[in-house]
């Protein structure tokens, strides 16, 4: 069986179930449904935005109400991760376990705990490009998980059990995509869902459980819409 290194959208979601299955320092939950949609807006030509500006439009703690907290960041894992037995993503090339697998101009990140349930995380991410580029290259990461119902992950001496499956993406922005993936590591299973909503030249993507995400995208894309 081939291995080969997994995109960093992927990667995002497997640090999470690490987490979860108590091998890491992130969480992301799984049950993968990819689907994108065509929305009626017209994309803009302006100039991507900044990190630092998208820094700004990042939720914080008082836009997600009470019993969140925001978990800080932490180094990057050394561990070598792989996938193996899903060819589409092993197409997408080496860079992509390395975070150039959405290799977009500028991008900023926040993730947070709710009070009361270990496993209850979300996190956001957003990236700024041409809308072109963030189209075509969050099309290809998604599209590439959703062509593999299942397969492994490695990281360092933990192999997870991975599934994906495709999930209904909310009509909005101009871009949608939607995905549940499924974890299975050391006898625990946990379930993430990661929505991406391409507005003009931000592209918002949401991670974590599934009803936190459903509950805070919307206000997401609000908040990254702002012009302050």
């Amino acid at each position: 069986m081939r291995r080969s290194t997994t995109t960093a959208l992927s990667l995002s979601a497997v640090i999470a179930a690490l987490a979860l299955t108590g091998c890491a320092d992130h969480a992301d939950s799984a049950g993968s449904t990819a689907s994108a949609q065509q929305g009626g807006g017209t994309p803009t030509a302006s100039a991507p935005l900044s990190s630092a500006q998208l820094n700004k439009r990042l939720l914080n703690e008082s836009d997600l109400g009470e019993g969140y907290t925001r978990k800080p960041e932490t180094a990057r894992r050394n561990d070598d991760v792989s996938v193996i037995g899903c060819p589409a993503l092993e197409k997408l090339g080496g860079d992509s376990a390395t975070g150039a697998g959405l290799d977009f101009a500028h991008k900023t990140k926040a993730s947070f705990t709710y009070t009361g349930s270990s496993s209850s995380e979300v996190s956001e991410e957003l990236y700024s490009d041409g809308p072109a580029k963030l189209s075509t290259g969050i099309s290809k990461v998604f599209d590439a998980m959703l062509s593999c119902p299942s397969y492994q992950v490695a990281s360092g001496s933990t192999v997870i059990d991975m599934g994906t499956a495709k999930s209904a993406a909310p009509d909005l922005g101009d871009e949608q995509w939607s995905q549940l993936l499924t974890f299975t590591a050391g006898g625990q299973r946990s379930v993430v869902k990661q929505t991406a909503i391409r507005t003009g030249n931000i592209l918002v993507l949401v991670s974590g459980s599934p009803g936190l995400v459903d509950s805070h995208l919307s206000k997401a894309l609000t908040k990254a819409r702002t012009t302050r």
